[in-house]
């Protein structure tokens, strides 16, 4: 498998990081998730460039710098993909690091390195739905950390988190904040339907700025269906008419249980559901926009 690694296309094997990285030993970096999607004739990579322009806020949130424009950064994408030859759906991860080892915890004036590899991926979780509970570990809140940015620190928040729902018989872990209002899963945005009403936790309550859930958002209002962006509580999500997570991982994903509720796999959920997947495998002209041919 092809990797690039600042402008260069190397082999798996030689795609090496000094084991005294910051990046390594103390979380210092930032990623994205992106999907690709084969649909008989090319391969669809979903909202490239808003990804890219993503890592690039993220990283100058923990002030890291990347020395690449997120142009440059999508084509270095498209590259290691036809480089690699792939023609079935894939995941692919930009990672902004340091290479260079340094024990020192002042980072000022270190240069990131930028590696992007993609893999053939399917299913992240069951397509049919998962059983999700709360978990005992709080989101990371604003003030501890920046969680507006996808860093990699970050992530072993969502480990515990994951790690503790699959220790529990469930498929998924739902998170709460510091004030105990609904957040997100371990790595997807949250929604829920209440009295017919759609609705996501807003930014402010310390989620990430999903790209995924901004793609449903806009899905849910060109069906007619206005998504309201409130703090939701624990009472509100077990009394959910329905649920579902949304990332790119786990693409729109319906929540079928919840602490032991069970929740129906709903009309609202199938809807979003079905117009996304349209959307990705460019079945829907007026979302052409959101995708990069490959080929």
């Amino acid at each position: 498998m092809k990797i690039w690694i600042d402008g260069k296309l190397v082999g798996e094997e030689e795609a090496k990081v000094s084991v005294l990285s910051p990046s390594l030993n103390y979380g210092f970096g930032v990623f994205e998730g992106i999907r690709a999607y084969w649909n008989g004739e090319n391969l669809l990579v979903f909202r490239l460039k808003d990804h890219m322009d993503r890592l690039l806020r993220s990283a100058k949130i923990i002030g890291l710098d990347v020395p690449y424009t997120a142009d440059e950064l999508t084509k270095a994408a498209v590259e290691v993909i036809r480089a690699n030859g792939f023609k079935e759906d894939l995941y692919i991860r930009p990672v902004a690091y340091i290479s260079k080892p340094q024990i020192s915890l002042d980072v000022r004036g270190l240069q990131a390195s930028v590696a992007i590899a993609a893999l053939p991926f399917g299913k992240y979780l069951k397509v049919e739905g998962v059983r999700a509970t709360v978990v005992s570990w709080r989101r990371v809140h604003t003030s501890m950390m920046p969680v507006m940015a996808k860093a990699t620190g970050i992530y072993l928040n969502s480990i515990m988190a994951a790690v503790e729902a699959r220790a529990k018989g469930y498929d998924e872990a739902i998170m709460l904040n510091a004030e105990g209002k609904v957040v997100e899963g371990s790595g997807e945005n949250i929604f829920v339907v209440r009295r017919g009403v759609l609705m996501t936790p807003p930014v402010e309550d310390g989620i990430l700025e999903g790209i995924t859930r901004d793609t449903v958002i806009t899905l849910a209002n060109d069906l007619g269906l206005p998504v309201l962006e409130k703090s939701i509580t624990r009472e509100e999500l077990y009394t959910a008419e329905e649920a579902f997570f949304a990332g790119t991982a786990a693409e729109i994903t319906p929540i079928i249980e919840i602490d032991g509720r069970v929740l129906p796999k709903g009309p609202i959920t199938q809807r979003i559901a079905e117009a996304y997947r349209r959307a990705v495998t460019g079945r829907e002209e007026k979302y052409a926009y959101w995708l990069t041919p490959v080929y």
